[in-house]
């Protein structure tokens, strides 16, 4: 089996391409997930990542080039190792919660007793002790998502892949998901993250894959691609007008609460002429710091300010509070 720096693969993409008719839905991807990382499989929807993780699990075959589940073709069996939360979610509504979790255990090779013990100690988790014996469909959509995830993880699979695992969740069950996903992560298994949402994934992923329009336009180590762009983001505060801030070097700006902006600065662009640039414009400036970029702004640079508009993420955005 392949290896990354040392680690086990445990899914490996060369050269993948997939179409349907004229669209391209994945171009030349070449992928690596080493085993007990959580990787960030991210871009706008409609940029390939769900038809590569089909891909990944043999429900699609790749047009060009190889795909490797634990470290060979794609299988029934391998299958068998894997959670997939898809992001088109599905439960069969007549039936009892506990009965349905039951059923997904056993097709998945839990014995029964076993899978009881574990669907009830999920369901407890969860705060969903007292629906087990309800029918699926009397529960609220999110809770229906948390059964479903539920049925994702009873088999204790090596791979959980979570496809836009956030879609449809208040905050306060997003920090519940945040903190069950770190705890299985940390007893080994594998995790990829497929969303188009950057701030889930910048607090999650430990490596990350960006993909824009069907192609990869970069990958590596989270820490280690931030402290290689860190060269081009300006943190900066000011008083008058902001004029100077929208001029040519400057990608795109993220206003902050606390009133900071974050200028994203074109390749080679010097931050000290944009200093100079405030200063002749008459602004009063509190703050200039070149500082670490967010995968928002790492997106932003590398994919264009076009393909940005496409994931629905305006330039000159209003953001939340510093990350």
């Amino acid at each position: 089996m392949a290896s990354l720096n040392g680690n086990e693969l445990v899914v490996e993409l060369r050269g993948v391409s997939k179409r349907f008719g004229s669209h391209t839905a994945v171009a030349e991807l070449e992928l690596e997930i080493p085993r007990g990382s959580i990787y960030g499989l991210l871009g706008p929807n409609g940029s390939g990542k769900t038809t590569t993780i089909r891909m990944i699990l043999g429900i699609l075959l790749p047009d060009t080039g190889t795909v490797e589940l634990f470290g060979a073709e794609p299988s029934v069996h391998r299958a068998t190792r894997v959670g997939y939360l898809p992001e088109e979610r599905g439960v069969y509504r007549k039936m009892k919660v506990l009965d349905f979790l039951l059923f997904l255990g056993e097709i998945r090779g839990v014995p029964r007793g076993e899978a009881r013990k574990r669907a009830l100690r999920w369901l407890e988790r969860l705060g969903l002790p007292e629906w087990g014996e309800r029918k699926v469909e009397d529960l609220s959509k999110g809770m229906q998502q948390k059964v479903q995830f539920i049925g994702t993880v009873i088999h204790e699979p090596e791979l959980l892949i979570l496809d836009e695992p956030f879609s449809g969740l208040d905050p306060l069950n997003q920090d519940v998901l945040d903190g069950i996903v770190r705890e299985i992560s940390a007893g080994g298994t594998t995790i990829l993250f497929s969303t188009h949402l950057m701030d889930h994934a910048e607090r999650l992923c430990q490596r990350v894959c960006l993909i824009s329009r069907s192609r990869k336009v970069l990958d590596g180590d989270m820490k280690e691609l931030r402290r290689q762009e860190a060269r081009g983001v300006v943190a900066v505060s000011f008083e008058g007008d902001d004029g100077w801030i929208r001029g040519p070097g400057i990608l795109d700006v993220e206003v902050r609460r606390d009133g900071q902006r974050h200028l994203l600065l074109q390749e080679g662009m010097d931050p000290g002429e944009i200093l100079r640039r405030g200063v002749a414009s008459g602004v009063v400036i509190h703050r200039f710091e070149v500082v670490e970029p967010s995968l928002h702004e790492i997106f932003v640079r590398h994919a264009g300010p076009e393909a940005a508009r496409d994931a629905g993420v305006p330039l000159l955005s209003t953001v939340g509070a510093d990350r």
